[in-house]
């Protein structure tokens, strides 16, 4: 695109986002000082994958309760994934922990692009978003929402996710040298209210003269996207353990899947149910009729449920932890456990 079609979208959109930019509470007002690099790290982690109305009052407990890298450095991994359950994508906080040590141990943050690369997962989109965003430097950030806004803007016919490198580099001929981190937020509140999935509200959108997609009549075709493939299907059990008003909890394996997490016990996640074979203790295990499913990035699970209660003296370790039936909210259970918890606890209340 010739620079002066690339200048005017930055500078429409720039105007626009002056008069618009949304109220987030880890962003600073269009044209202010730079945000904390802290909050602004801290929100593009809890944004992977995750929707804004979602993340904002985890963000607020995060930074009432941590209000600095140094801080959140040095809480207990188990304190952070408790505050952390029910964001999903667990990785991404035993990463947070990791990341916020090392910047702990570096006295700062990195101020560029290819520093914050090197912190513990840090790729190269959250990479950049910082650098834009918190330390104001000319970086190409591309979320979902961008790649929606530039794909219609360019019409670009090429299917996602073949499409990201061409998207990256149209993102990259209308970025600005100056107020780039403005830019990139303001292309992504952009998709988010305006440029949105479905139904985008184009009469309203400041690149309205420039979008080849709206010229096309067409826009809510682009991105392209290739055909999904069906999601494999698993099966489980999961076990609810009583004794003296308390269920038994284990903590999950901290590399595989919501790794370092309080949980149900269960057997494997496999191609066919696994019925009782791995319960925790024997005992007179019932199964229960309702069962659990759930929708992970790669496959689906259908859990069946199963309860047992021991009696106070009986005999034998169980490893795990007993916890209080009545403050299980607070145990921090990833969605799946706390999907068969409430499963678990109408069935009780039921007897």
């Amino acid at each position: 695109m010739p620079d002066n079609a690339s200048r005017a979208i930055a500078t429409a959109l720039l105007h626009w986002y002056d008069r618009n930019a949304r109220d987030l509470p880890w962003r600073a007002r269009p044209g202010a000082n730079a945000p904390d690099p802290y909050r602004v790290w801290l929100s593009e982690v809890m944004l992977q994958q995750t929707q804004v109305a979602s993340v904002i009052p985890y963000f607020d407990k995060f930074t009432a309760r941590w209000p600095s890298v140094e801080a959140l450095a040095a809480s207990e991994d188990a304190d952070l994934m408790a505050a952390w359950a029910g964001l999903g994508y667990y990785a991404r906080a035993r990463n947070l922990l990791a990341c916020a040590r090392e910047v702990a141990r570096r006295g700062a943050f990195p101020d560029s692009e290819s520093g914050l690369r090197e912190l513990p997962g840090v790729g190269g989109y959250t990479a950049a978003a910082i650098a834009a965003i918190a330390f104001g430097r000319r970086a190409v950030v591309v979320d979902a929402n961008v790649e929606r806004v530039v794909s219609r803007l360019f019409a670009v016919e090429e299917a996602l996710p073949g499409a990201k490198a061409k998207i990256y580099a149209l993102t990259d001929s209308v970025t600005p040298e100056l107020r780039s981190g403005d830019f990139a937020q303001a292309m992504m509140d952009l998709g988010s209210g305006i440029c949105t999935a479905r139904s985008p509200k184009c009469l309203l959108c400041p690149l309205r003269e420039q979008c080849a997609g709206f010229a096309g009549g067409t826009p809510e075709r682009y991105p392209v996207k290739a055909a999904k493939a069906a999601k494999p299907q698993r099966f489980g059990t999961m076990f609810w353990l009583e004794r003296d008003g308390a269920v038994l909890l284990v903590r999950r394996p901290d590399k595989g899947l919501l790794g370092g997490m309080r949980a149900l016990p269960t057997g494997p996640w496999a191609d066919s149910a696994p019925g009782l074979t791995d319960a925790p203790v024997a005992a007179a295990w019932e199964m229960l009729d309702d069962g659990v499913s759930h929708g992970f990035t790669h496959f689906n699970l259908d859990v069946a449920l199963a309860a047992a209660t021991l009696s106070s003296h009986a005999g034998g370790a169980v490893e795990g932890e007993w916890w209080p039936i009545a403050d299980l909210e607070s145990a921090g259970l990833p969605t799946v456990f706390a999907k068969a918890m409430r499963v678990f606890r109408r069935r009780l209340c039921a007897e």
